[in-house]
């Protein structure tokens, strides 16, 4: 058995039916970025007009978190909101074209780090430090940060790539848990270790403990069956359940932890950029870390509403 298949690490997958989804998929895949969004157009009508996906779930989020907009204020969001939602979809499919091809993905300038000394400065006074994220813009294009960097220096780019560990949370189906996989880290090298799930993620910290890493954790999901819990005031102007997650790992080791905003300023354009939640985290709680960065995220919804993933039940 071969290794690879179209480039594609194939060790221990045992899927036949994911074989022959890349033999058709992967040469789709390097087209042109307008050809996936014009399917993405596609993707996004048929999730609105014709399955309806989560629609209910779409307007309960959106007007429980915006009381003070009318009713064709909300509908206008929601279909802005799929429309968002086609271009995350095109934009994904695009970058795991870009396989092995960081050049072709720094090319396009899809996405910008636009205050690159902010992130620079905290991994360089930290033993290590905790980037976290949200559902907010494209999280499917975070495995390309490392090809964000534009109008710097190489050499005052110090965070190495093997420096990386994205955090993810395992997926119920084996077929996309691989095409996942394989599809986010696109454009890491061969050898990149740093995919880390959740799950396992204290015991590889721990193991690499003696090194210096950047963590990038999703921080906004529902907690987890069987996680510590916290609650947070006022999210949107809901009291908000958070997991642990991140913020004890970063405490257990000493780290900075940073906010990253990844905002859509227009279509096929997105500016990243980083906010200081705390220099070191063992000197704060997690209740503290976990409120400030549910400000931020909120500052940004608020300012960029279509941008957030509405389509998960984030209040149960």
């Amino acid at each position: 058995m071969h290794s690879t298949f179209f480039g594609v690490p194939l060790q221990g997958m045992g899927n036949t039916t994911l074989r022959i989804f890349y033999l058709f998929f992967r040469p789709l895949q390097k087209l042109p970025l307008g050809f996936h969004y014009f399917w993405g157009k596609v993707f996004a009508w048929v999730a609105r007009d014709v399955i309806r996906y989560r629609r209910d779930v779409i307007l309960a989020n959106l007007s429980r978190s915006f009381p003070e907009k009318k009713y064709g204020e909300i509908k206008q969001l929601t279909g802005e909101f799929y429309d968002h939602l086609g271009e995350v979809f095109a934009e994904a499919m695009w970058f795991g074209g870009c396989f092995r091809n960081g050049e072709k993905l720094h090319r396009q300038q899809l996405c910008r780090i636009t205050d690159p000394e902010v992130l620079i400065s905290a991994y360089e006074n930290s033993p290590s430090i905790m980037v976290m994220d949200s559902h907010f813009g494209n999280w499917e294009l975070i495995g390309g940060l490392y090809r964000y960097f534009y109008g710097i220096a190489p050499e005052k780019q110090t965070i190495p790539e093997e420096a990386a560990c994205v955090v993810y949370k395992k997926l119920s189906s084996p077929f996309w848990e691989k095409f996942f996989s394989v599809n986010r880290t696109a454009v890491m090298k061969d050898d990149f270790e740093g995919y880390v799930e959740s799950r396992n993620v204290l015991r590889w910290a721990v193991e690499h403990k003696s090194e210096k890493k950047m963590y990038i954790f999703p921080t906004d999901q529902f907690p987890y069956k069987g996680t510590i819990r916290h609650e947070i005031p006022s999210f949107m102007g809901q009291k908000t359940m958070a997991m642990e997650g991140g913020t004890a790992l970063a405490r257990k080791f000493r780290m900075a932890v940073l906010y990253m905003s990844f905002d859509r300023v227009e279509k096929g354009k997105y500016e990243v950029n980083f906010r200081e939640i705390c220099p070191d985290a063992s000197q704060v709680t997690t209740q503290e870390i976990l409120e400030k960065f549910y400000a931020f995220l909120e500052e940004d919804v608020r300012r960029n509403p279509a941008n957030y993933l509405w389509s998960h039940k984030r209040w149960k």
